[in-house]
């Protein structure tokens, strides 16, 4: 069984999906003003990781990510550079895709733009109109949260705050006070508008994913995700229209990632601690040591990004790509340790029955290094054998496929000279002139090919200089 923490309920539940064995989820996706920081990828990993899992255990996910591209920030920072709306946020579209790919994250089956649903945002306008939950006021439309008596049930707000008549046409404001807000914007100069019969406008950020979400998943679906600061009022102001509208349950598990803080503070540019994922690229960072300090830490729990932290989750990730290289390049006897078979066994019970508990990632991650300890302990020994070690490697591949962790797997051939360069130290050992033997090792290490004599004959490695 499945449990996960639903952030409306405030417990742990266990997981039942609407279909059996299918998972509709929904995952906040960018805002495309501008590159992404570190802090929305924490977010984006978690969810790849939820989605992944899922997978692993039978499911079949039909994922969708919104693409926000208008809102305030998009239309102020169009204006800022004197271009086309479209024409800015495609460079910021083209980027997102660029480090997703970067960072293993598996693409979503559906990535809808705001742009795109202008008329099913509409038609959900007009019926919350039809229905009085929403009204007019100089040229813009707002959603009447008092006429919505289950209004805070997610963020746990007191619906006896609400002063009436206060309305906001900001995207986003003050987390802790509830406004009427803004599902259909009045037209302003120098922006972009649509009319279709709700005057010269463009809809509120809310409304977006509402409508998206109802079209590609339906009127209700099994899992919605996003950060901690989307609660509210994004969130609560999307269960607001989409059960007002349809008259049912718009979502059964909400689960939220907490925020990644640097160094102990709030990322912020002014305080020059603020990272995108191309930040430290340009600093030579291993993106997927980056995915693996992402994920890491349990999804609930406070990030505090540091450098050492990144510099120690690249040694853990060395540790696992070591140990698979050694079961691919040594050589092993013929045969089969039982133990071994055990061994994976228990890490395999132990990954997945700690991701089953809504994804307790250390549980998952301590079982890999145990089987990891283990078996090297065993290889020392000589007691592994050509069946364990591909064994070994299958069990690392598929608990790869849920941590995607591992770079692509791509064959590593010696240039001819290089071989070439070998088989003249062979023939010189052979010859028992040691001194060439070494100079030409030597000379092999500083282009980096490592080589290692053993008694079953030379083996050969390639060390990468980021190390």
């Amino acid at each position: 069984m499945i449990h996960f923490f639903n952030t409306i309920s405030g417990k742990i539940e266990n997981f039942h999906s609407i279909e059996p064995k299918k998972v509709r989820l929904y995952t906040c996706g960018p805002t495309v003003y501008d590159y992404a920081h570190i802090g929305n990828y924490r977010a984006y990993v978690f969810e790849d990781l939820l989605k992944r899992f899922l997978i692993a255990m039978g499911y079949q996910v039909t994922h969708v990510m919104n693409i926000t591209d208008v809102d305030d920030k998009t239309i102020k920072g169009a204006n800022a550079e004197k271009v086309p709306l479209d024409a800015f946020t495609k460079k910021y579209i083209a980027a997102f895709f660029e480090d997703i790919d970067t960072l293993n994250i598996a693409r979503a089956d559906y990535y809808p733009r705001a742009t795109e649903h202008i008329p099913d945002m509409i038609q959900m306008i007009k019926g919350l109109l039809q229905k009085s939950f929403a009204y007019e006021k100089d040229g813009s439309i707002y959603f009447n949260v008092s006429k919505f008596p289950d209004y805070g049930k997610l963020s746990k707000i007191d619906l006896k705050e609400l002063k009436p008549g206060l309305r906001t046409d900001s995207d986003e404001y003050e987390k802790e006070s509830i406004h009427d807000f803004a599902l259909w914007k009045k037209s302003k100069e120098k922006e972009p508008y649509w009319d279709m019969g709700l005057g010269h406008g463009r809809p509120g950020w809310h409304i977006e994913c509402s409508a998206m979400s109802a079209k590609y998943l339906g009127e209700t679906f099994d899992i919605h995700c996003g950060g901690v600061d989307n609660i509210f009022p994004h969130h609560e102001n999307e269960i607001a229209q989409s059960e007002a509208f349809f008259g049912k349950k718009f979502v059964n598990y909400w689960l939220h990632c907490h925020h990644l803080i640097v160094d102990g503070e709030k990322m912020s540019k002014s305080k020059g601690n603020f990272f995108t994922l191309r930040d430290l690229l340009e600093k030579k960072s291993d993106p997927l040591a980056l995915r693996f300090l992402l994920l890491s830490t349990h999804y609930r729990k406070m990030l505090n990004f540091t450098f050492e932290g990144l510099n120690q989750a690249q040694a853990s990730l060395h540790r696992i790509q070591d140990f698979l290289y050694e079961l691919q390049n040594r050589s092993f006897p013929e045969g089969k340790n039982k133990e071994v078979h055990l061994i994976i066994k228990e890490m395999k019970q132990s990954f997945f029955s700690g991701l089953s508990e809504d994804l307790n990632i250390s549980q998952a991650i301590t079982a890999v290094f145990k089987m990891i300890k283990k078996s090297n302990i065993l290889m020392e020994r000589g007691k592994i054998f050509q069946q364990d070690a591909r064994d070994l490697i299958i069990a690392i591949k598929d608990i790869n496929e849920v941590l995607a962790v591992l770079p692509e797997e791509k064959e590593e051939r010696l240039p001819e000279k290089i071989l070439k360069k070998i088989q003249e130290r062979q023939k010189a050992r052979y010859e028992k002139n040691y001194e060439l033997a070494d100079r030409i090792r030597d000379e092999l290490l500083k282009q980096g090919i490592v080589l290692e004599d053993t008694k079953d004959g030379i083996r050969w490695k390639i060390i990468k200089t980021s190390r």
